[in-house]
């Protein structure tokens, strides 16, 4: 009677660490006690599911990358094969002097399947993939208003360049239908000119008309049942409107995933750089690890805030006895972060000059 051996890893656990990019993946394999083989392949989970199952049948298989341009379409796809996976912070994953001296994307894979395996590494908050769409259409939103303010300024320049004058109303962060009729009118010396002008004003155009349309789904989706109450609660916030309730809340997703108020300061960027060796200790600023969306938010409707609300206000006056207004702004930003958790968390409308 023949007998025929057959890998069994039942029971045992495989780490990956991939190394995503558009064209290729890098990755790297390891077992509880050493590397199995390091590797390129297509950048596709069935072709790494196949193998993992093909090689190591039985066996519990990791994952893990990081966060990129590439989104958690990756992570979506291995779960559905069962494959655990962990998407990380590339700021968060341990690296030693000789990684960061050699680095490679080779040498970054295997660095991310060690410490996936040495449980050192710790995946971040994935939304769901509704969630996702949700803040996308904010972030875009954000995105139009940036190029808006950038092509104004082309046109300005423009028209500098070549001494014209500009309409004082113009000049304003606001430009009416009105207004870009007049400068449409600007006489130019020959057609290139005209042309040149055209060009940009009907660039102004198209943002205007995009950010119109954009908005009025975000309104649409304020008033839907995820986000009605919610948004209700937050617009009676100083200085917070629709679009910035929308932004906190697709930003935040689950105010509830914040163990703490520290933890949600992190998130946002509200935590000073330590430095530290032996005893002493030093701050340097704040934190460059951030969501930019948040804290650029909670800063102007801090600046807001503190001139509504008499107790935000009475703070902020305090603060500016010791430190300049740029820095005390920043410690009422905070602060006012920490009035939004209790709104969210409570479910219930601001109270003014509550100190």
């Amino acid at each position: 009677m023949n007998i025929v051996n057959k890998l069994d890893f039942t029971g045992q656990h495989i780490y990956v660490g991939l190394d995503v990019h558009k064209k290729s993946w890098n990755v790297s394999i390891h077992s509880a006690n050493l590397e199995h083989k390091t590797y390129s392949q297509p950048p596709d989970p069935q072709v790494l599911g196949n193998y993992l199952r093909r090689n190591f049948p039985g066996a519990y298989y990791h994952c893990v990358y990081e966060a990129g341009f590439c989104g958690f379409w990756i992570c979506d796809r291995l779960k559905e094969q069962g494959i655990d996976c962990l998407v990380v912070n590339p700021a968060d994953v341990p690296t030693n002097d000789k990684e960061r001296a050699t680095k490679s994307d080779r040498v970054d894979c295997r660095k991310l399947a060690r410490n996936l395996r040495d449980g050192r590494v710790h995946g971040i908050y994935i939304p769901s993939k509704i969630k996702i769409e949700d803040r996308n259409l904010l972030r875009i939103h954000q995105n139009l208003v940036k190029k808006q303010t950038r092509c104004k300024n082309q046109i300005k320049s423009f028209l500098h360049f070549y001494g014209k004058a500009i309409p004082d109303d113009v000049v304003s962060s606001h430009w009416s239908r009105r207004y870009i009729q007049e400068l449409e009118n600007i006489p130019m010396e020959g057609p290139t000119g005209i042309i040149s002008l055209q060009t940009l004003l009907s660039e102004l155009i198209h943002l205007r008309g995009l950010i119109a349309k954009i908005k009025r789904e975000i309104i649409a989706l304020s008033r839907s049942e995820d986000y009605r109450e919610s948004v209700q609660w937050l617009k009676t916030i100083p200085g917070i409107s629709t679009l910035g309730a929308m932004t906190l809340l697709t930003e935040l997703v689950d105010i509830e995933r914040f163990a703490c108020f520290n933890r949600l300061a992190s998130y946002v960027g509200f935590i000073p750089n330590i430095h530290g060796s032996g005893e002493k200790e030093r701050q340097t600023g704040i934190t460059g690890r951030k969501n930019p969306v948040l804290r650029t938010l909670l800063i102007e409707s801090a600046w807001f805030a503190v001139r509504k609300d008499p107790a935000m206000m009475m703070a902020f006056n305090h603060l500016c006895i010791r430190m300049k207004k740029t820095r005390a702004i920043i410690h009422m930003a905070k602060k006012l972060l920490s009035r939004i958790r209790f709104v969210l968390k409570k479910r219930t409308a601001y109270q003014m000059a509550v100190v």
